[in-house]
């Protein structure tokens, strides 16, 4: 593999990444970051403890970001209560769409999503209907701690059902897709998209089936795309490319991921956002303790980007977001095979 970690070297995914599952060493040679890694390396010595909850809890997180003058999807309610739950479809009356989600759920897990009305039941993205009595259940089950870090008693937040970009829903089965940024130290270090497909019904979740797409840290424009793991160039239920489309507004994005390292205090996490077709970029959350298989949709190890903002942010830890935005653009543009 010609790729190096010194930060002068632009990166060049290798062809063979999707048969990265062999020997250890060869993970290491790719510079793949595993869980044991992740965590030893770069998650437990730049988080603080005390700083999770300010990403666990979703509620402040947006009272953050609102606070740092970033676009988040406006709350239309906090459900809080059984007495909450019974009095939900009275408060969203004038709501056709809107997203329910548990205030500190992760992984996409009590999701709930609605698109629209018929009559008395709720549409979602995928055509399927709820009626009152299901939505209650479902605030119910949030409230419960079913989808919960911990299994803990928690809160329901409503808000604002994104409407995405047309050239993201272009991609998307269904689903809204979403852009995660991983992030060390202030500085973007690996970005992608996580498309839907018929097969994870409407969710950009990439176990159940959504796919990944690298996008190219200085550009904006997609790189590469895997489908469990698999590297591909079209979508499998639409037929059309993936590759070499042009995220919107990916200067504002960028500065966008920047002021959440920022706000919170995290060294390192993973920053997600959508782009909505009018308002633009919106800060959806902040995660503590982001996934990795970005390696695969960008085709590149973590490691290879970790280890040289590292270096350079010891060497100027004074860096402003300017300075390390321009960083991260310069030293992990995409080449072209």
């Amino acid at each position: 593999m010609s790729e190096s970690a010194e930060p002068t070297t632009k990166e060049r995914p290798s062809r063979w990444w999707h048969r990265w599952m062999r020997m250890p060493s060869e993970l290491r040679e790719l510079g793949v970051v595993g869980i044991n890694m992740r965590n030893a390396r770069f998650l437990l010595p730049n988080n603080p403890r005390r700083l999770y909850d300010l990403v666990d809890n979703k509620l402040r997180t947006k009272s953050l970001a609102e606070a740092e003058g970033l676009s988040v999807p406006e709350t239309y309610a906090v459900i809080q209560s059984p007495h909450d739950t019974a009095l939900i479809e009275k408060r969203l009356a004038d709501r056709p769409a809107f997203v329910v989600k548990p205030a500190r759920g992760s992984g996409g897990k009590g999701v709930l999503v609605i698109d629209g009305r018929d009559g008395k039941d709720y549409v979602k993205p995928s055509g399927a209907k709820l009626s009152g009595d299901e939505l209650r259940h479902h605030v119910s089950n949030i409230l419960a701690g079913l989808f919960s870090l911990g299994g803990k008693r928690d809160c329901a937040l409503v808000e604002y059902r994104v409407r995405p970009a047309k050239v993201l829903t272009d991609l998307s089965f269904q689903g809204a897709p979403d852009i995660r940024i991983v992030m060390l130290h202030g500085y973007p270090v690996m970005a992608m998209l996580r498309a839907a497909t018929r097969e994870s019904d409407g969710r950009a979740n990439l176990h159940q089936g959504a796919l990944g797409i690298g996008i190219d840290i200085a550009t904006g424009l997609t790189v590469r795309a895997v489908h469990h793991g698999h590297p591909v160039t079209i979508h499998p239920d639409l037929g059309i490319p993936l590759l070499g489309i042009q995220i919107p507004d990916w200067d504002k994005i960028l500065d966008i991921a920047v002021i959440c390292q920022e706000m919170t205090g995290l060294g390192y996490l993973g920053v997600d956002l959508m782009i909505d077709e009018t308002i633009g970029p919106l800060m959806i959350e902040v995660n503590a303790r982001p996934g990795l298989a970005i390696q695969m949709a960008n085709g590149v190890g973590l490691l290879r980007r970790l280890e040289p903002v590292d270096r350079y942010h010891r060497e100027h830890p004074g860096a402003g977001r300017d300075q390390k935005i321009a960083f991260s653009r310069s030293h992990f543009a995409a080449v072209k095979r």
